[in-house]
């Protein structure tokens, strides 16, 4: 499958899968009611870089955003978000558009990963730690899961 920069056109074939999965409020820290605009600028605002990928058919199933997480002389530690569409979850999406997002930022020059709020019960956390994350610490009891109840948000990071 096709992985590249998403385009201005891109956004209505990210939105039904982000909003699906932030309305669902298992696996992002974001209001699960958040509005399409303010979601548009959440995902795509500047100087994020937002990848897409594309299924056989030219559906796009899948997007990720890379950033500087931090400014100034820390600013060479990237953060990132990546969503997969439901429906298309277990094919190996997610894996393959991380190593491309991981790539992109050694590329870019980034020397580290961060993620800031891993939901720990996210399956993802399996994914993460496979491809080289470590959870750095954990801040319990801070995510209201709707399922599992009061649960932790992991920091994760990798070097590149």
């Amino acid at each position: 499958m096709p992985i590249r920069e998403a385009c201005t056109d891109d956004w209505p074939r990210i939105w039904p899968f982000w909003h699906r999965i932030v309305a669902a409020g298992e696996t992002y820290t974001w209001d699960p009611g958040t509005s399409e605009e303010d979601a548009r600028a959440l995902w795509t605002s500047p100087p994020k870089r937002v990848y897409v990928v594309e299924d056989d058919d030219g559906t796009v199933v899948a997007s990720a955003y890379l950033t500087p997480n931090y400014g100034g002389p820390a600013a060479n530690i990237a953060n990132a978000g990546f969503m997969v569409d439901p429906d298309r979850a277990g094919r190996g999406t997610g894996r393959m558009l991380a190593e491309h997002v991981l790539a992109a930022a050694r590329d870019a020059g980034f020397r580290g990963m961060v993620f800031n709020a891993v939901v720990e019960t996210n399956p993802a956390v399996r994914l993460w730690t496979s491809l080289g994350f470590t959870v750095l610490g954990t801040v319990p009891d801070a995510f209201d899961h709707p399922r599992h109840g009061r649960v932790g948000l992991h920091i994760m990071y990798r070097p590149l």
